[in-house]
């Protein structure tokens, strides 16, 4: 059986959110090459929700004084309430499943239900679909996410039959007193965790006291500056321009060659990711440049993933660390190098194997001290690598596959999905920092233009809201975006 109590990364989630600004809601949007069987795609829900139980529990706030929120069972759950299908209204484009999806998205959950949803839209102008799946950051991390995925989505168009269905999970719930003791039960078990750590640690932290007296306090200063820099309080926002904060999320979407973003790093001996934040700073370059602004650098939220081999699906296992890009280095080339340098820095903080006893102490403080910390955050910046290959949801392909992560109080959130050689680039942005939502994606186009022509490219790919709006000329020899796609998709990522 599941944990019933959430990790206290998990419960940093739900417990920030009564500030709506602060809601943890992740949508994904993918578009099909036609409408999946409607009955294939319940009964596989229904058989992923048996094996990722956590999609059949509603959660529990209203625990014993400290306790950790926890999953109970919901029992009503009813698969139909969290399913649903429609006809796509007019103009039947992607463009009105990212208006439905922003809606969504700042809607709050029933509380009395499991957090997710899931919607497909049927009859695209293309003759295709889509779907627009809803959940709370709770159930997973990006990666987690990748996996639970796999429990729904097949590998061929008409796969083999699936073997006999698993049983219902186990319902967690208990009366007040079983809950009581579970609660007691898990906060001894957070507080033995810790105490046998440190039990470990004394006999080496003793005996490298006799060896090196003096290294071993320069150790423990290290380790508490690390942790500084992890809970530092932020009260100036580092834009002088994306100030303001709403509740207000504007959905866009984007999408790049994967193998150009990978050959433009490698122009700098860098990652994927550092092209994917290189592309992200100058188009913020440009914004500030349109505003008549400018910022040296700007402060994001990066998730590091903490998740290893055998660990299990679903949950989080992230890190959120802040660190700041530069934004004034004009050249792609430098700026990816001093972002990998700033990435490099933080993988290797001391801090950073705490960060789920730090999230324990976070969650202790008023949740109006931590809103206030995020809401001067510039951005949230998000790489999940995805799969590599075609992927079949009953019996439609996957064409786009576009994430949108919450702002929790930030200017906006970027986040990178890869997918059979493209990576789909879903922009959250909050209308109160970035009222001209039109300007800010042609600053961000053009970043990601500038990133990609290191790759001997003119143009990142804009997708629906932005197609029409292309920011650099394409040239002459270049493949149409059907004809490349499909090349591409035949590589492994």
């Amino acid at each position: 059986m599941e944990d019933e109590h959430l990790s206290d990364a998990d419960a940093f989630t739900v417990m920030m959110e009564d500030d709506p600004v602060l809601r943890s809601t992740i949508v994904v949007v993918a578009t099909l090459d036609q409408i999946p069987d409607w009955d294939r795609l319940v009964e596989r829900a229904e058989r992923a929700t048996r094996l990722a139980p956590n999609f059949r529990r509603r959660l529990d706030l209203g625990g014993p004084p400290f306790a950790q929120p926890r999953w109970i069972g919901d029992p009503h759950f009813d698969l139909s309430w969290h399913m649903r299908r429609v006809a796509a209204p007019e103009p039947r484009t992607l463009d009105t499943v990212l208006d439905f999806a922003q809606i969504t998205g700042m809607t709050a959950f029933d509380p009395i239900r499991p957090r997710w949803e899931f919607t497909l839209f049927e009859g695209l102008a293309d003759g295709g679909a889509a779907f627009v799946l809803k959940l709370h950051h709770a159930l997973t991390d990006g990666i987690g996410g990748i996996q639970l995925a796999e429990h729904l989505v097949d590998l061929e168009r008409e796969p083999g039959p699936l073997g006999e269905m698993p049983p219902e999970p186990e319902d967690p719930s208990g009366d007040l007193i079983e809950t009581g003791v579970s609660a007691a039960r898990f906060e001894a078990a957070r507080f033995w965790g810790i105490t046998r750590n440190a039990a470990v640690a004394i006999p080496s932290f003793g005996w490298q006291i006799v060896r090196h007296p003096m290294s071993i306090w320069g150790e423990a200063a290290r380790n508490i500056r690390s942790t500084v820099r992890f809970v530092q309080p932020v009260t100036k926002t580092a834009s002088p321009i994306m100030t303001d904060r709403h509740f207000s999320w504007r959905y866009n979407a984007l999408d790049v060659s994967l193998d150009d973003l990978k050959a433009a790093a490698r122009a700098a001996s860098g990652t994927l990711n550092d092209a994917f934040l290189a592309g992200i700073s100058g188009g913020l370059a440009r914004y500030h440049a349109s505003h008549e602004s400018s910022v040296e650098e700007v402060r994001v939220t990066l998730p590091i993933s903490l998740r290893e081999e055998g660990d299990k699906s679903g949950g989080n296992r992230i890190s959120l660390v802040r660190v700041t890009i530069p934004v004034g280095e004009h050249e792609p080339i430098k700026r990816m190098e001093l972002i990998g340098e700033t990435i490099d820095r933080w993988r290797s903080e001391p801090a950073l194997p705490h960060s789920e006893t730090i999230a324990g102490v976070l969650n202790l403080m008023p949740s109006a001290v931590i809103g206030g910390m995020l809401k001067h955050v510039d951005l949230v910046a998000s790489n999940v690598p995805g799969f590599n290959f075609d992927i079949f949801l009953s019996g439609a392909r996957l064409t786009g596959f576009w994430v949108f992560g919450p702002t929790i109080g930030s200017a906006a959130n970027v986040t990178l999905m890869s997918y059979a050689g493209r990576c789909y680039i879903g922009v959250n942005t909050d209308g109160g920092a970035i009222p001209d939502n039109d300007e800010f994606m042609k600053s961000l186009r053009a970043g990601f233009d500038e990133v990609i022509g290191l790759a001997g490219q003119t143009e990142a790919k804009p997708t629906a809201k932005t197609a029409a709006k292309p920011t650099a000329k394409p040239a002459a020899k270049k493949a149409t975006a059907t004809s490349k796609r499909k090349a591409q998709q035949k590589r492994p990522a």
